[in-house]
């Protein structure tokens, strides 16, 4: 019985797969979708492997936006845009500071009388350095945009009297440089005032040499902690560097004396706002320098 009942079962189940099915079953709903989903599932797989790749040569949608923002925009978020610096270093030879000066007077007072000509220029400052690099003096012009500078570059070239007034200069001089630079959105530069203090006070300029890509940091902590700084002392100018020493950025503090610097400067650092700004600037700078200054008895600001 075992035997026959062994061999009946095979020959069972043959038989019942070989019965013919309706006509409806061959055409079975869930075998018709899903070459549409296999073809989407591809299409889809086609269209990430390009994004990808295209991502890894181009960079992604999100990647390119923000770099063409930060290409175009880097010194319009940072910069006023309003005027244009100028910042001229002298650097006088030893032993005719005095000759200089007189020459410089002439020159910087033409200047002046000429500003109309010159695209609107205005001398915002002129001061001497007594600590730091002695001899050098720093003067700051002012230009209503690259169209004002353009066009007081180009008048200085045709006026004789400017041309002969700065070659009386010129023989008084080691060296000179020139840069374009910018204020500071949150920082603009102070307008012209007699501050009564004796003999002008004293100007403190801190030069910082950042590391390449680091000015919107610079910026974003520099315009917190100054609120905490201006408590005790306000800023005369903060500017950076366009044309010239790039990564240089520069800010310009005014105090009646040393001694006014040294108790202004304890008063901050005992502010947190203050402290925190220089730990997180400090990082940024690949190196930084200060000079004391005293202004000309032609420098606007005093």
């Amino acid at each position: 019985m075992l035997r026959r009942a062994l061999i009946r079962t095979p020959l069972q189940a043959t038989s019942r797969s070989t019965v013919p099915l309706p006509a409806r079953a061959l055409h079975a709903t869930p075998l018709a979708w899903e070459p549409p989903k296999r073809v989407e599932l591809v299409a889809a797989d086609d269209k990430m492997t390009c994004s990808r790749t295209q991502s890894l040569f181009y960079g992604s949608d999100t990647a390119r936006a923000e770099g063409d923002i930060t290409k175009t925009q880097h010194s319009k978020i940072v910069g006023r845009g309003k005027y244009v610096h100028e910042l001229i270093t002298h650097s006088v030879i030893p032993g005719h500071r005095d000759a200089y000066v007189e020459a410089a007077d002439k020159y910087f007072a033409a200047l002046i009388d000429h500003h109309s000509e010159l695209g609107n220029l205005k001398v915002s400052g002129s001061f001497e350095t007594i600590v730091g690099d002695v001899g050098n003096f720093n003067h700051i012009l002012e230009y209503d945009g690259y169209k004002g500078y353009d066009q007081a570059l180009q008048s200085h070239r045709d006026s004789k009297d400017l041309k002969s007034k700065l070659d009386a200069i010129l023989p008084h001089l080691q060296n000179r440089q020139h840069q374009i630079v910018s204020e500071f959105s949150f920082w603009p530069s102070s307008p012209p005032y007699n501050s009564g203090y004796p003999n002008g006070g004293v100007f403190e300029m801190r030069t910082y040499h950042l590391q390449p890509g680091k000015l919107l940091e610079w910026e974003f902590a520099w315009r917190r902690g100054l609120e905490a700084r201006r408590q005790f002392v306000e800023p005369v100018g903060a500017f950076f560097s366009q044309v010239g020493q790039l990564h240089h950025v520069m800010h310009i503090w005014h105090y009646k004396d040393l001694q006014a610097r040294k108790e202004t400067r304890e008063a901050a650092w005992s502010i947190g706002g203050w402290s925190e700004t220089v730990r997180e600037t400090a990082r940024l700078a690949q190196s930084m320098s200060t000079e004391i200054m005293v202004p000309t008895s032609w420098s606007p600001l005093r």
